[in-house]
């Protein structure tokens, strides 16, 4: 299985798709998206081309090896993105060739299903509500919700019951909590409202710091009892060794298409059962991406639930499932993801509709937000 061409596509709304190819004609596919930078993830496959063309695809291993460590200049969103694309594509490819799933080539299945949560928004409880009663109707038991606007070092009595009385809004309609502080929120505001939330009994509160401050992530963990998660904006296994040292979490969220792709996660995943921590991946992106997650969640313990974007309004107007020839297998019910049995990454992908999507290659970008004083907010 020599490799023979590493295509990518700007597939709509913000998505990197990787489409790999051997010289006897075996077809892969993966995820390198990072929104917002799609351009810069592209052209790190300039290298890879270089590199890994006639290569034998089936040394994954040492491929990762190559690329991560080859170039001299290790780790970073972009690089360990494009690098988790082509991963992905040569496990899809591999498992393809050999008829079996990925999970089955990295110790077999542990569980059928795994719980999944989607993300909800609103500024008021009832808008709340509503989202809640539909993300339900979708088939999940639990959400994911924004503990804020943008806030600056200081906050109100109002502002926190406010942040109270939406999540109870959504608890309310039989739906367990997660919820987002997106890293925008300071430490003297975040550990007023860690310490509010605290009696509400969420599944856990995200990024209440910016990972920068791995230290006031930790003062805030001795404060509450509630599950800190963080690790979307971590790239590697060297990345969250820090934060597993220091007990400053109790579920990592690393992204397969940020962190490396499948194996790598499996290997931050090991690094996080030694330390009795649980693992949620992040995936606010597309098909591809999901599946790898589910690959992940089939043969990895403590795997405990999955996010998933199911839906156009997360989407900007292009639903999840658009390119997928078998949505049922990430489509979720009573709660859960189905673990997919297919070859590879388990999901058919149509190629001509990716390969039309990419004739207007999308410039997505981050949507900038400022502070009532005109200052920069995080995003």
């Amino acid at each position: 299985m020599k490799l023979s061409r590493i295509e990518t596509f700007h597939v709509p709304p913000r998505w990197l798709f990787v489409r790999v190819e051997s010289h006897d004609g075996a077809v892969g596919w993966g995820e390198a998206s990072l929104e917002g930078h799609a351009e810069a993830v592209d052209g790190a496959f300039e290298s890879f081309r270089d590199r890994f063309i006639g290569h034998d695809a089936r040394r994954i291993e040492d491929i990762w090896q190559v690329a991560y460590r080859g170039g001299f200049y290790r780790g970073g969103p972009v690089l360990m993105s494009a690098l988790a694309g082509l991963e992905q594509a040569l496990w899809d490819m591999k498992g393809r060739a050999f008829g079996m799933p990925a999970w089955e080539m990295l110790g077999g299945q542990v569980r059928e299903k795994i719980r999944a949560y989607a993300w909800i928004g609103g500024d008021r409880p009832s808008e709340i509500a509503a989202a809640a009663r539909a993300r339900r109707e979708q088939g999940f038991s639990a959400v994911k919700m924004n503990a804020t606007a943008e806030l600056d070092f200081l906050g109100t009595p109002k502002i926190l019951a406010d942040v109270v009385e939406r999540i109870r809004a959504a608890q309310a309609e039989g739906l367990d909590v997660g919820l987002d502080f997106h890293g925008r929120v300071h430490k003297p505001m975040a550990k007023q409202l860690a310490k509010l939330l605290d009696p509400l009994g969420l599944l856990f509160i995200e990024e209440p710091l910016l990972m920068e401050n791995p230290e006031g992530l930790a003062q805030i963990g001795r404060m509450i009892a509630t599950p800190i998660a963080l690790g979307e904006r971590l790239y590697s296994r060297w990345d969250f060794k820090l934060f597993l040292e220091r007990g400053a979490v109790d579920i990592i969220q690393p992204d397969l298409s940020h962190a490396g792709g499948l194996l790598e996660c499996r290997k931050i995943a090991a690094m996080a059962e030694a330390y009795d921590v649980a693992v949620a991946p992040h995936c606010p992106l597309g098909p591809l991406a999901l599946a790898t997650c589910l690959q992940l969640a089939a043969c990895t313990p403590n795997v405990v639930i999955q996010e998933m974007s199911l839906g156009i309004h997360y989407n900007v107007e292009h639903d999840l499932l658009s390119f997928v020839r078998n949505p049922d297998v990430l489509t979720p019910a009573d709660g859960f993801l189905p673990i997919p049995t297919g070859p590879g990454l388990g999901v058919e992908i149509d190629e001509a509709a990716v390969r039309e999507a990419n004739r207007e290659r999308h410039r997505w970008r981050n949507p900038v937000w400022r502070h009532p004083d005109g200052s920069l907010a995080e995003w």
